[in-house]
């Protein structure tokens, strides 16, 4: 591991964000930034601005883009809000909002 980056309680749900993430598991990075700004799904959004804070950690440490790859990434549950719309016969349905948490590691191409 190389350099790191993590965002919690992001408002989108953890589903949503596992069928993007899996486009760009185990790819280097110059190429996951590429896919991704070729998509047309809201997680991308998220998934691109981790990235690049992850990829800002490893500049630090004096370690380019192009010789990195994502080793590690995972989406996690976060809690969810609970709310309630109206339903049949004066009944309340629940609704789950779903919260996200992401981590992105960051390591040297082998």
């Amino acid at each position: 591991m190389i350099a790191k980056a993590e965002t919690k309680f992001l408002r989108i749900s953890p589903k949503k964000v596992r069928r993007v993430m899996d486009l760009i598991r185990n790819k280097d990075v110059v190429y996951a930034k590429a896919v991704l700004g070729s998509l047309r799904m809201r997680p991308k959004e998220f998934l691109i601005k981790i990235l690049k804070q992850a990829e800002a950690n490893a500049k630090v440490k004096g370690f380019g883009p192009e010789k990195l790859y994502i080793s590690r990434i995972i989406c996690d549950n976060g809690p969810s809000w609970k709310r309630f719309k109206a339903a049949a016969f004066g009944r309340a349905a629940p609704i789950k909002k779903r919260t996200s948490h992401i981590k992105i590691e960051l390591d040297l191409i082998k």
